[in-house]
């Protein structure tokens, strides 16, 4: 039944990324799997909860990888570069449809918001890391700069500006803009050492 249900999130995450949450119904996730509209039901009733069932794994591995990378990295900047190259994958495969759509189920809402507190510590701990590292100036608030980049993605998803930017010229213009001003005169070369293309 556990490797079933792990099938079925995979399938039903991948679809609703690329083409949409609306777009995909429940029994094409079954049919895509060759299983029956009755299997599908019993494990998952409706797409919400399976949604957010979707979600909190992806949210899970997520969590994995970033404790992963900050014990394997050399150094924040390098950390950010693995995590951006990702992000830049992850939203390429990714319809619009997706990042529009998502805000419309209570449930998933409901955790994304719950999520947030974890994020805001994890992010914290990457600039405490880049504080002690001396890439990172030692004179700021950082929960203060954790907050200003959660409005900065709050700002680009609300106001869906994915649909007219590409992720290359909101990560240049929004986050990078505002990491430099957190760099040390050694954060700023290392910056642009490990991304040339879009030094400002």
């Amino acid at each position: 039944m556990m490797a079933i249900r792990e099938k079925i999130l995979d399938t039903a995450m991948r679809e609703f990324a690329t083409k949409g949450i609306r777009a995909v119904r429940m029994d094409d996730i079954a049919q895509l799997l060759g299983i029956s509209k009755r299997t599908l039901y019993e494990i998952y009733d409706n797409k919400e909860k399976l949604l957010f069932e979707g979600i909190k794994k992806y949210k899970a591995s997520k969590y994995e990888a970033f404790l992963k990378l900050n014990s394997e990295s050399e150094n924040v900047m390098e950390m950010m570069l693995q995590i951006y190259r990702k992000k830049v994958e992850e939203f390429h495969e990714t319809s619009p449809s997706f990042f529009a759509e998502i805000g419309k189920y209570p449930s998933v809402v409901k955790y994304l918001n719950e999520d947030r507190q974890l994020s805001h510590e994890r992010f914290i701990s990457f600039l405490s890391r880049g504080v002690d590292e001396g890439y990172f100036r030692n004179d700021v608030n950082l929960e203060l700069v954790s907050f200003m980049f959660n409005s900065i993605g709050d700002y680009v998803m609300t106001h869906e500006l994915y649909k007219n930017y590409t992720i290359e010229q909101l990560f240049n213009n929004l986050v990078l803009v505002s990491l430099r001003g957190l760099c040390t005169t050694e954060g700023v070369k290392l910056l642009d050492q490990y991304f040339p293309e879009e030094s400002l």
